[in-house]
């Protein structure tokens, strides 16, 4: 049975979608979904269980820099380099760092407004 869809809309909504290390490549337009933090369990007082002094806690949180578009320019396991709207390099530890792969046309898009406002600022 063949079935189609009409959109009036032409606004087209995109996932993010979670992406190993292995799967980025160079070009390639990502940003973060979420980091993990370790503290040592001696400073994690809200356990009500006790751990071993050597034993680290982790535990996620949502960066700020969380859904800013970077451009893979290099990927060296466990290493990701990309590079930012505003030109300087980041390097992202996908050990410690959940990253997502942009829609490629979003990306873009979102690419070079965020470039044509940094460039705007340094004016």
């Amino acid at each position: 049975m063949k079935t189609t869809t009409e959109t009036r809309s032409k606004s087209v909504t995109t996932v993010a979608a979670r992406i190993a290390g292995e799967d980025i490549a160079k070009g390639d337009y990502v940003t973060i979904l979420s980091e993990i933090i370790e503290l040592p369990s001696y400073l994690w007082s809200c356990s009500g269980i006790s751990q071993p002094i050597d034993e680290p806690v982790r535990t996620r949180y949502l960066p700020r820099a969380v859904g800013e578009p970077h451009k893979v320019v290099a990927v060296c396991l466990p290493f990701v380099y990309a590079k930012r709207p505003k030109g300087n390099l980041i390097a992202f530890d996908t050990r410690q760092q959940q990253l997502v792969r942009l829609d490629r046309d979003n990306g873009r898009s979102l690419w070079k407004q965020m470039r044509k406002a940094a460039k705007k600022k340094t004016r």
